[in-house]
């Protein structure tokens, strides 16, 4: 997933993930050699079920 698909999912903004980011309280990402960054879904999912949520799907 693109990062601009995760705010969407998560309905969040870019600062609120960038914050999260910093504290390492954001999903597990992964940067591309272009700087990307990319999110596997159950990467998402199981960020989303340590935090006791529900999946948003």
């Amino acid at each position: 997933m693109k990062l601009s698909e995760v705010l969407a999912y998560l309905d969040i903004d870019r600062a609120t993930f960038y914050r999260w980011r910093a504290k390492g309280q954001a999903p597990r990402c992964i940067r591309q050699p272009s700087g990307q960054l990319r999110f596997r879904p159950a990467d998402v999912e199981a960020w989303l079920a340590a935090r006791g949520e529900e999946p948003l799907c």
